[in-house]
């Protein structure tokens, strides 16, 4: 490398470090995050590799750096034992390295923990004679903040151990999803994510405050402790539980890097159903007799390392909204994004709820703004990273987008109530009724309809019975194989359970779950037009709203012209069976699923209740007889213990099925 080159990569780490010096700064000081953790790691180890490839470091590079400096406002504690961060590794290649470093160092048998990286804030409790006597922050390792006060209002610290000596237990301060999601139902401040508002509720001066967010701690390892020896890792975590803290949910012993990439796999298809945020996997030497002769470097063990599993969150530029009109004329915003990479996708468009979740989140067009992608599902903007001089107010439509209908507005939402004539509920209704929980209409896409509908003013579903070949001829990209197959589909499909056929009509808020426990509570057409919205709210999961839409759809003489066209055109509806397995292990009783199965879907254990005459629901009640217990439950399964509910292992369920059990799902 010529001198040129060199001066040119130094340039790049003075902008790298500088960059990285003030997201650091917002973060871990002001509590004010500006940019992703995507965007922070792919600095961060562009940094480190411009590093190792000129052999220079910068006095005030990052890389030299445990954490941020504490905050003034709290006393400063000098920890006994430094706390070092871990070093990290974002794919499997990389934690074979860290082996292997460690292997040429001196030769050991393998045995590794595998733990939850929890994504929250980092503290050191510490214990003598059995109280505790302080909590503090990591603070830059070597001194943190004082933070007694709150930390004594977090329900999982225990204010006295059963161990009488001195030690320091560290952990993660975090706040639970559904804490979060609780909290923000009832407060006007909305905190912008789980980690914030932890980090934010412990670096708060008054420990009312911190109480009021109900935190919980994760204990994970003893960072000083004099008067006891610990063998292993695993003993570390048996001893914290044994004094009265909670430890990670997670913790498995691996004997090979291939069983550490196994563990790593089954969290990862799994994380997002957990009520707490983790952002990757913690692997360490689980003999601590190995861990003291491998040691330290200047900044990280040797004996650990975290797996860092692709950010889910990441920042862009806000550019548009489009108003979007949905099937029930519900018109909600979409955000129009500057294109960005996120867990391997390209991201463009964004969800925001409503034009109140614009205002709660004060975002501008224009804005840099945070996003996050779960589940493979479409975005959602969560806060806003950075506004800017040129940042514009989004302003609330007063017309449909797309009939150009006066829009009502409830206050929380704004409806389109043109249902007859807006072009885009029409289409939309249309696809439900065709789909395959519905009608079952092979063939009939939204881009079928939308040219039906242009074409030949399709517009109702009995319309849908009345399509010719020859239309279906005139379209675009319509062959003689693709027309038979529809025409034929529309005729083979004119009967219907009446589970399906509920569905097919489109009634807001009604999923095919909702339409079976209607079927099979009304058995027939007849008897659900007649339900009155108090008979209709006694019945479980349906709220006062719910019960609404069902009760104004069947006394709207327009659909119950529908309704009779449809039987005109020979749909015919398959009522439910009177007696509906009331002899089966699960005859009347009701069921919830919590945690991931293993041998089934959802679905197929879902259908499997059904069959044997029961129903499932989405929330444990008094009212519930049975919850079915996977992996890593949520706190469906709190809930269950403290009503006293019989919980059913997957083997249990099995068993009362009298099912052979799969050996792969």
């Amino acid at each position: 490398m010529n001198e040129l080159e060199t001066q040119k990569l130094i340039e790049e780490m003075k902008e790298l470090t500088e960059k990285i010096n003030k997201a650091s700064y917002d973060y871990y000081v002001l509590d004010n995050p500006t940019i992703s953790d995507k965007e922070w790691d792919k600095m961060y180890y562009r940094l480190l590799d411009i590093e190792k490839e000129t052999g220079i470091v910068l006095e005030n590079s990052p890389s030299l750096r445990v954490g941020g400096e504490p905050l003034d406002k709290f006393k400063k504690v000098v920890h006994k034992h430094k706390l070092y961060s871990l070093a990290k590794a974002q794919s499997l290649a990389e934690i074979i390295d860290w082996n292997t470093r460690n292997q040429n160092i001196f030769a050991f048998q393998e045995e590794y923990s595998v733990e939850y990286k929890f994504d929250g804030l980092s503290l050191s409790i510490s214990y003598e004679n059995g109280n505790l006597i302080q909590a503090s922050t990591r603070g830059n390792g070597e001194i943190g903040e004082d933070i007694t006060a709150q930390v004594k209002t977090i329900r999982t610290v225990p204010l006295s151990i059963k161990f009488k000596g001195r030690i320091d237990v560290q952990g993660e301060g975090i706040m639970r999803l559904s804490e979060l999601e609780k909290f923000n139902k009832s407060s006007d401040e909305k905190l912008k994510n789980a980690r914030n508002a932890a980090a934010g509720a412990i670096r708060n001066l008054d420990p009312k405050i911190t109480a009021k967010r109900n935190l919980d701690f994760f204990a994970y390892n003893i960072n000083y402790s004099p008067d006891k020896k610990f063998e292993s890792q695993q003993e570390i975590c048996e001893f914290l539980k044994e004094q009265g803290f909670m430890v990670g949910d997670y913790f498995k012993l691996a004997h090979s890097i291939d069983d550490i990439s196994k563990f790593i796999n089954e969290v990862q298809k799994e994380r997002n159903s957990l009520d707490y945020l983790i952002d990757g996997m913690v692997i360490k030497i689980n003999k601590t007799s190995i861990r003291d002769r491998l040691g330290f470097t200047e900044k990280v063990p040797r004996w650990a390392v975290a797996y860092k599993f692709e950010a889910e969150e990441t920042s862009t530029i806000l550019n548009d909204i489009t108003w979007q009109v949905g099937r029930t004329g519900k018109v909600t915003p979409v955000a129009e994004l500057e294109p960005t990479e996120l867990c391997g996708v390209t991201i463009k468009r964004a969800t925001l709820n409503n034009y109140n979740d614009i205002l709660r989140k004060k975002v501008k067009l224009g804005d840099r703004v945070f996003i996050r992608r779960s589940n493979d599902v479409i975005p959602e903007i969560l806060s806003v990273a950075e506004t800017f001089s040129h940042s514009k107010e989004i302003q609330k439509p007063t017309n449909c987008p797309c009939c150009n209908s006066i829009l009502e507005d409830t206050g929380t939402e704004l409806y389109c109530r043109n249902h007859l004539g807006c072009r885009a509920q029409i289409i939309l209704k249309l696809t439900q009724f065709a789909s395959r929980n519905a009608m079952n209409i092979d063939g009939l896409s939204i881009k079928t309809f939308e040219q039906l509908y242009d074409k030949f003013d399709i517009k109702t579903f009995s319309d849908i019975y009345k399509i010719t070949a020859e239309e279906l001829s005139s379209l675009e990209g319509f062959k003689d194989k693709k027309i038979s197959n529809i025409i034929e589909s529309i005729e083979n499909h004119k009967t219907v359970n009446f589970a399906n056929f509920i569905f097919a009509l489109g009634i807001g808020n009604i999923g095919i779950k909702t339409a079976k426990q209607l079927a099979k509570h009304y058995k027939n057409i007849t008897n659900l037009q007649k339900a009155t919205i108090e008979e209709l709210v006694e019945l479980d999961d349906i709220a006062e709203i719910t019960a609404s839409e069902i009760y104004h759809y069947f006394n709207d003489p327009n659909n119950i012209a529908e309704i009779n066209e449809l039987i005109s055109s020979e749909v015919k509806i398959i009522n439910e069976e009177n007696d509906n397995n009331q002899n089966g292990v699960f005859a009347n009783k009701k069921v919830v699923l919590t945690g991931t199965l293993k041998n089934f879907t959802r679905t197929e254990a879902e259908n499997l209740i059904e069959k044997q005459g029961g129903t499932t629901s989405s929330s444990v009640t008094s009212k519930t007889n049975y919850v079915l217990l996977g992996e890593n439950p949520g706190s469906k399964f709190d809930k269950a213990k403290k009503l006293g509910i019989t919980i059913i292992t997957e083997d249990d369920f099995i068993k009362m099925l009298n099912l052979e059990q799969k050996t792969t799902k």
